[in-house]
């Protein structure tokens, strides 16, 4: 064949031969994957969702105890927003009109649904990690997170504590961070106003997020304009509007919240800490094994991951200005924590793999321990009040549960009109400075009490619940009015106050 014509090539020295690039699926693809970590691997990623959602259903099942009475109360207070209650509304609606509202389904599928939800910030988590750093520090980060025993023991409860960290986790994701390619101004702004309407406090590890990227971002004014002002006022709409339907009136959660907790500082009635006690227990205890990693973390991490540092420092520091502490309240800093223990365990080289040895163990052990056995009477205790709906004589059925309030869930896991009743401890918002509660009296003289409060017998509650340090001060009480024990609970190892190691039932016998 004849070659076909073309330009002249002048004679002299070679000319480079030039090679036209030209555009491959197949080759583009593996070029585009090598030259940004993580991209095209989708099979990856959803192999990783896979694995994190099996983690956390198997992470949902191992874990039977009682954390706080949050879990199952503040529904109906007026501190919080609606739309987290509204979400286990829904899934109760959906249940019934499956006509699935068996009792255990109830108890179990809002979890479930916490544990999914969790599975997927770990997955986020990852690829945050991922998309900063590379896949080996994301793989190490995402590790940290699934062997966090404080994680393992919180993700899966129905706490507005984990709605919120899983939230911060998802916003994380699309913070504007320096390198990041998943930044979204929209996005994480969103997902920050959406987690402060369902709890508050959300709004404190993201001051200083919020201010060093205002700081950063050159279109200051659009990140005003365009973002902040809409997602706030449109956020802002939906929980008025929401919780003006679930309260029956305007109620600014919000600033309720604020009066409580810190102008009126009533937090305090149920307990304070002294200011120091997140530095030298709180934060500590919920890091467990890692703290050392986490500041070895600290000590390594490139300098644009301070922001991470402060968010925890200022979070940290902000809660310890206020009286009353728990270790939930600090939960939405461990996703920032496990970063940097991630980032330690990578750049380890002898000891790598002795030390996630030594972190999965140390973490196993009291990740099972807590969800497993400590403090899980106070739920055990109501499979033996769920027996009582599927007795004859259910409607002469009367359940007095004499415990620190709110010890136990109430009806959430009897589903059935069973006549019930519990120590009642509102705090006061008057301002009286007498003012004791139903369940101090009660536990200032025990007996005392029990005979005023049923002079007649015909008021006696059929089943007496309490915990085994008051049977002895309440005996006379027990026999001379017929009770007899028909369960022992397991609750605690370590006992303290009125919250005794067991779980005493007691029926009354028929005369």
């Amino acid at each position: 064949m004849e070659a076909a014509a073309g330009p002249p090539v002048p004679r002299g020295r070679p000319q480079a031969v030039r090679l036209r690039r030209r555009r491959s699926v197949l080759y583009g693809a593996d070029r585009g994957a090598a030259a940004q970590p993580g991209a095209g691997a989708a099979g990856g990623t959803s192999a990783l969702t896979a694995l994190a959602v099996a983690v956390r259903v198997l992470n949902c099942a191992l874990v039977r105890s009682s954390f706080v009475p949050d879990e199952y109360w503040q529904a109906l207070e007026r501190l919080r927003g609606s739309a987290y209650p509204l979400l286990l509304a829904a899934i109760y609606k959906a249940l019934q009109l499956l006509g699935k509202d068996d009792v255990q389904l109830l108890i179990w599928v809002p979890r479930l649904v916490q544990a999914v939800l969790a599975a997927f910030a770990d997955v986020k988590l990852y690829l945050l990690a991922r998309h900063l750093e590379n896949a080996e520090t994301a793989k190490y980060v995402y590790f940290c997170q699934l062997c966090s025993w404080f994680t393992w023991y919180s993700c899966t409860r129905t706490l507005t504590n984990t709605m919120e960290t899983l939230l911060t986790i998802f916003a994380l994701y699309y913070y504007p961070m320096k390198g990041s390619k998943t930044g979204s101004s929209c996005k994480y702004l969103t997902l920050i106003a959406l987690a402060i309407v369902i709890r508050p406090t959300a709004a404190i590890p993201w001051i200083p997020l919020v201010f060093s990227h205002f700081l950063r971002e050159q279109r200051k004014a659009d990140l005003i304009l365009h973002n902040c002002i809409p997602v706030g006022l449109v956020t802002l709409g939906i929980s008025l509007i929401t919780d003006r339907v679930f309260f029956g009136e305007w109620v600014l959660v919000q600033l309720n919240f604020l009066k409580f907790n810190v102008l009126q500082n009533l937090g305090t009635f149920y307990g304070s800490h002294p200011w120091h006690w997140y530095l030298t227990q709180g934060l500590p205890i919920i890091l467990g094994t890692h703290l050392p990693f986490f500041i070895h973390g600290c000590v390594l991490a490139p300098k644009r991951y301070r922001i991470f540092l402060m968010a925890v420092i200022w979070t940290v520091l902000v809660y310890s200005t206020l009286s009353h502490k728990e270790f939930r309240f600090i939960y939405p800093v461990l996703p920032f924590c496990m970063f940097f223990c991630g980032f330690s365990l990578k750049h380890l080289k002898a000891w790598k793999k002795s030390a996630a040895s030594f972190l999965l163990v140390s973490n196993l052990l009291p990740a099972l321990y807590t969800g497993l056995i400590h403090q899980r009477g106070t739920l055990d205790v109501m499979s033996h009040v769920q027996e009582l709906c599927k007795d004859s004589n259910q409607s002469q059925a009367f359940v007095f549960i004499m415990m620190p309030c709110h010890s136990t869930p109430f009806y959430s896991h009897v589903h059935c009109p069973l006549k019930m009743r519990f120590l009642q401890c509102p705090p006061d918002l008057t301002g009286n400075e007498s003012y004791i509660d139903e369940a101090d009296v009660f536990y200032s003289n025990p007996l005392g009490w029990l005979n005023k409060e049923f002079h007649n017998d015909t008021l006696l509650p059929s089943h007496l619940i309490f915990f085994s340090v008051l049977e002895q001060e309440i005996s006379s009480f027990l026999a001379l009015k017929g009770y007899e024990k028909t369960a022992t609970i397991f609750h605690t190892h370590v006992p303290q106050g009125r919250v005794g190691s067991h779980i005493y039932l007691y029926r009354r016998g028929l005369k």
